[in-house]
C-alpha cells in the first residue's frame, strides 16, 4: 500500500529497554567518484541522528576512478570487484557479507533521498507482516527523463498483470528489506540493473508483503550507466520471465485466448466473406490455442509443486 507523503509520521522505537533497529546500507558504486562521497557523509550523519545501530557497505564494482578511496575516506567498509560484474552482482555481494538482518540499499550517484531512509525502516519495523518497504518515486519531484517515462508506465502495466495488484514502483533503488527473504530469491536475482525489478515480482509473486513509501528523486550525479533502449528491453524480457516462472497461465492462456478469437475470426470472415468453409488454417491456430492453454496448465502445476526460491540451510 502507498501511503501519502504529507501523512507520514513514522518513529523508530524508543520504549526503555527496547533497542532501535540495527541495519546494513549496502551501496554499489562504479565510477562514481564525483558523487559518493557527500552520498556517504549525508547516509551517515541520518543515521547517527537517528540513533540507529548500522554498517555502511560501499562494494566497488571494478571502478577504475577513485570511487574506493573515496569511500574509504568517510569510514565506510569497502568491498572490491576486480572487475565490472554489475549492479545486482554487487548488491549480492554486499547483502552476502551484511552482519544485520535488515538491508537498506540505495545509490551512490545521490539521486534518492537518503534521509527518507528511517522512514522506511520505520514503516518496517511498525508493519510486522512486511518484509520490504520501496521507496516510491512518486514524490513532488521526480527526475524521470521524459523518453524514458513510456517505457517505464508499459514495463509497470505488465508488471501489475504478473502479480495481480498495482506495484507504485516497480524498481526504485532505495528500499529496506529482511536479508532472509532476499537469500531466498538469490539464485533468481540476477546481476545486471533488475536485480530490483526482480526481487519485487519475485515477493509480490510469492506471497511476500511490499509496502511503499513515496520519496523524490534527484537528478544524477556523474554519467548514468543506464542503456535506455538495451535495457528496456532486457527488462521486458525479464518480466515475462518471471511471469512465467511464477504465474505462468497469466501468459498461456491469455495468449491461448487471442489464437482463438483469431481462429474464430477467421472462421467468420471465410464463411460470410469468402462463402466458403474454414479451412486447415482455421484448425491449426485453434488446435494451437487448445495446445498453449494445455502447456500453461501443466505449467501452473509444475510452479505450484516445486519451491521456486532458494532454501539457505540452517
Amino acid at each position: 500500500m502507498l501511503v501519502p507523503m504529507e501523512t507520514l509520521q513514522f518513529h523508530l522505537p524508543t520504549d526503555e529497554g527496547q533497542d532501535p533497529p540495527s541495519i546494513s546500507v549496502v551501496i554499489p558504486a562504479y565510477n562514481e567518484e564525483h558523487g559518493i562521497g557527500p552520498v556517504l557523509e549525508r547516509i551517515q550523519q541520518v543515521m547517527t541522528d537517528s540513533g540507529l545501530t548500522y554498517e555502511v557497505i560501499v562494494v566497488d564494482d571494478g571502478s577504475t576512478d577513485a570511487t574506493a578511496a573515496q569511500a574509504e575516506a568517510t569510514g565506510a567498509d569497502v568491498l572490491r570487484h576486480a572487475g565490472n560484474r554489475g549492479y545486482g552482482a554487487a548488491l549480492k555481494t554486499g547483502i552476502r557479507h551484511a552482519q544485520y538482518d535488515l538491508i537498506c540499499i540505495t545509490d551512490a550517484d545521490g539521486t534518492y533521498p537518503n534521509e527518507r531512509i528511517p522512514d522506511l525502516l520505520a514503516r518496517l519495523a511498525q508493519d510486522d507482516g512486511c518484509d520490504m518497504v520501496v521507496g516510491a518515486r512518486t514524490g513532488e519531484k521526480v527526475s524521470i527523463p521524459l523518453v524514458r517515462r513510456p517505457a517505464k508506465w508499459a514495463l509497470g502495466q505488465l508488471a501489475n498483470l504478473v502479480v495481480g495488484e498495482p506495484i507504485p514502483d516497480l524498481n526504485s533503488g532505495l528500499r529496506v528489506f529482511r536479508r532472509q527473504a532476499a537469500l531466498r530469491f538469490f539464485n533468481l536475482l540476477p546481476d545486471g540493473f533488475s536485480f530490483t525489478t526482480t526481487i519485487t515480482l519475485a515477493m509480490l509473486s510469492n506471497g511476500y508483503m511490499v509496502g511503499y513509501v513515496p520519496i523524490n528523486y534527484h537528478p544524477r550525479v556523474g554519467r548514468s550507466k543506464i542503456r535506455p533502449i538495451q535495457d528496456t528491453l532486457d527488462f521486458a524480457q525479464l518480466i515475462l520471465r518471471i511471469a512465467l516462472y511464477f504465474a505462468p497461465l497469466k501468459i498461456f492462456l491469455p495468449l491461448s485466448g487471442i489464437l482463438l478469437l483469431l481462429a474464430v475470426a477467421w472462421g467468420l470472415f471465410s464463411r460470410y466473406v469468402l462463402g466458403q468453409l474454414a479451412d486447415v488454417s482455421t484448425m491449426v491456430v485453434a488446435m494451437g490455442a487448445v495446445q498453449v492453454a494445455v502447456v500453461g496448465l501443466l505449467a501452473e502445476l509444475v510452479n505450484r509443486r516445486l519451491p521456486n526460491y532458494y532454501r539457505e540451510e540452517d
